[in-house]
């Protein structure tokens, strides 16, 4: 199918956008409204938030490990982030002789700092808006011509700016391809752990609180950058010093009050805020419902092994937790959307759009075909995913198909098979063959019951009776190699990883012979038969109306601004301190304090427990400057700002930029905001600094790291 290519101009479209902030808005640095947040109570200019010509705010915001967000806090380079953005480094540095997860770690000077091979934070130097260049001579190319022209373009642009050896070139499309950017990126390699309260603060309230709010989690762990003598970025040496940044933050411990302004700094990872009404209905009736219930069937027959075996609970508790995360996110977003009416709004939008531009109702019209048609193989997609994810037999037995392929093509050489194994390793080392067979089998059960007879492979009906799958499927997993479970030559996954992949051939071989690698094939072949590629090319289509449709909606509503979706580059989110009423006769406060840790105090619980000297801090109420107008230290706030995945360990600052929080989490009832923000519902979750230089202070004994910071009391 031939198309002409649809795009925005910087003419068309001016750099500064003024959308509501009750609509939401992760916006681009350079392209803030001043104004808007300056009416919400910004003290500061926006040029003090970013400016790539002399410091500002964004020297202090960084990219951590590629995934979360951290801040720094002091001129010698100290960084803060959340603690599970941190929990892989502390749990590396971890042993039995030294528990950093259960009893945390605090460096008593720079010496005792941790170093860490491999990660790394990125620092935005400069953003530049190159639409013009990206998409110059594409506007009568058909979809493919287009996209061709658009590499070629995009790589001429890159070779455009001249980088040093530590910088590096990012080109990232905005409004689905409408518009590019390009950031200027500085990396530094030799990040070391300096502290991390025990888990039992860092993780307070585990999954039972995960997307919850009360909320009383010291979510915070920090690090510091170095850098060779010249300050710039080098590989981890014992001669390297602190970095010296351009910019670090204050942090403030002053009293918050609801709907003091605050704004969020951050590297947001995705959202989806500008889908047609239908593709949300999809969403919340069809692929979310699916998911959750694969999980929901997972985490009820782990749980009921976990509760009934310690040792079970242990090695589980991480999977668990894992699982857990997006059923409950999930959850929680189809009960945002539906209280939200997002579906009846959108449809209201669109035919507001269409009675301005009737050229939009025929996009809108197309959408609701495709969508329609994709449906079943989106439903379909969504099972499989999700049965495959959630049975560790079945997911073992796709990295052993993954594994097949590469040797087979030699495409495995040796640091690729070592890299294999470690994962497997990793798998095994908190695996229950037995257990999961049974997972296995009531997914298998699930799938079959749910699914269109079409999709199914043949013979698969026999796995629609639960009881009877048991059997099987323990049968198949205890004779298995995928599992552990079964050996070749005396050797098992379990006992023995480098010597059952001593002689590959004979591997691949017992592989192929493999019954429950026979299954997964069998279930596998389907899938890619009926679903892989029917679901791809509709997804193509979709991309290329969604793309159309953006630029529409863009071109016809005067009287709303935009912001591009999030896709893990720096933006700016703004909003107040407040509370919520997510529920009828239901309230929420805006802020909880150490009382209501003692509340949820239970002794010896791997969710409730509290450290013995928190307990006495609390008991003796030594709260030194740290307590607020209540008496109490705060713990956790709320407020409206519009965060998302990426923006852990985003730094929350207040109306004269000054740190006052780090943002980890959301609010249950409004983790549609992905989807839908509706600022009624909508709350970001952070720990307040109060808390953090508490435990720094009062807890830890660590004062040489508050000496290092500027406070504002």
């Amino acid at each position: 199918m031939k198309r002409k290519h649809i795009f925005l101009s910087a003419v068309l479209f001016p750099a500064v956008m003024a959308f509501a902030q009750q609509n939401g808005g992760m916006w681009i640095p350079t392209e803030l409204n001043e104004k808007e947040m300056k009416d919400l109570g910004m003290k500061i200019s926006a040029k003090q938030i970013f400016d790539p010509s002399k410091p500002s705010i964004k020297d202090a915001v960084v990219q951590f490990n590629g995934g979360c967000t951290a801040e720094i806090i002091s001129p010698q380079g100290l960084l803060l982030t959340n603690h599970h953005c941190g929990y892989g480094q502390i749990q590396k540095h971890s042993s039995v002789e030294h528990d950093y997860l259960s009893d945390g770690f605090w460096a008593k000077d720079m010496n005792g700092e941790l170093p860490n091979p491999g990660v790394t934070v990125d620092f935005i130097a400069d953003i530049k808006e190159v639409t013009a260049q990206v998409l110059a001579g594409t506007q009568n190319l058909d979809s493919k011509a287009s996209d061709d022209l658009i590499k070629k373009n995009i790589e001429s642009v890159k070779a455009g700016f001249k980088l040093e050896s530590w910088q590096k070139l990012m080109i990232k499309p905005m409004y689905y391809g409408n518009k590019y950017y390009a950031y200027l990126i500085e990396t530094y390699k030799d990040i070391r752990l300096v502290g991390a309260p025990p888990q039992s603060i860092g993780k307070f309230g585990s999954d039972t609180d995960n997307w919850v709010w009360p909320r009383h989690t010291g979510d915070f762990s920090m690090f510091r950058i170095y850098a060779d003598k010249d300050n710039k970025p080098a590989e981890y040496s014992k001669d390297n010093i602190p970095y010296k940044p351009k910019y670090f933050l204050p942090v403030s411990i002053k009293d918050k009050q609801e709907n003091d302004f605050t704004f969020v700094f951050g590297f947001p990872g995705r959202t989806t805020e500008y889908l047609p009404a239908i593709a949300v209905e999809k969403i919340m009736t069809e692929t979310d419902p699916a998911m959750i219930a694969v999980r929901e069937v997972a985490l009820k027959t782990l749980d009921e092994k976990m509760r009934s075996d310690d040792a079970t609970r242990i090695k589980y508790a991480s999977k668990y937790a894992s699982v857990a995360n997006y059923w409950k996110k999930w959850i929680g977003e189809v009960e945002g959307l539906k209280k939200s009416d997002a579906v009846g709004k959108k449809k209201a939008y669109e035919q507001t759009l269409i009675s301005k531009n009737p050229q939009i109702k025929t996009t809108i019209d197309e959408l609701n075909r495709l969508y329609t048609e994709q449906s079943t193989f989106s439903l379909n997609k969504a099972f499989y995913s999700e049965t495959v994810r959630n049975a560790e037999t079945l997911s073992l037995a796709n990295n052993f198909y993954n594994y097949m392929q590469a040797a087979e093509s030699g495409k495995m050489d040796a640091k690729a098979l070592e890299n294999f194994k470690s994962r497997l390793s990793g798998v095994y080392r908190d695996y229950d063959g037995e257990l999961d067979a049974k997972v296995t089998a009531k997914l298998l059960a699930l799938y079959t019951n749910k699914s269109d007879a079409k999709f199914l492979p043949a013979g698969f009906d026999q796995y629609k009776n639960e009881a009877q799958n048991l059997s099987s499927i323990e049968n198949l997993s205890k004779n298995s190699v995928i599992t552990g479970r079964g050996s070749i030559n005396g050797s098992t996954t379990y006992s023995d990883i480098n010597k059952v992949f001593e002689d590959q051939n004979a591997l691949i071989q017992n592989l192929k012979n493999d019954p429950l690698m026979k299954l997964f094939m069998s279930f596998r072949e389907s899938y890619m038969k009926t679903t892989d590629s029917q679901f791809t090319d509709y997804q193509n289509k979709i991309d290329i109306l969604q793309k159309k449709y953006m630029a529409q909606q863009m071109e016809t509503d005067k009287n709303r601004t935009f912001f591009p979706d999030a896709n893990s580059t720096l933006r700016v989110t703004y909003g107040k301190i407040k509370g919520s009423n997510p529920r009828d006769a239901v309230t929420y406060g805006y802020q909880t304090h150490i009382a209501g840790i003692m509340e949820k105090y239970i002794p010896g619980d791997y969710e409730f427990d509290v450290p013995k000297k928190l307990v006495q801090l609390y008991n003796t109420k030594d709260y030194s400057i740290y307590k607020d107008k209540t008496g109490d230290v705060p713990v956790n706030f709320t407020a409206t700002n519009h965060t998302t995945g990426g923006n852990s360990g985003s730094p929350t600052l207040d109306a004269y930029g000054n740190l006052i929080g780090l943002n980890f989490d959301r609010q249950w009832e409004g983790t549609m905001s992905d989807i839908y923000f509706d600022s009624r519902f909508s709350r970001n979750i952070m720990v307040d600094t109060k808390y953090i230089l508490f435990i720094i202070d009062k807890y830890a004994d660590a004062k040489w790291l508050i000496n290092e910071m500027k406070v504002v009391k």
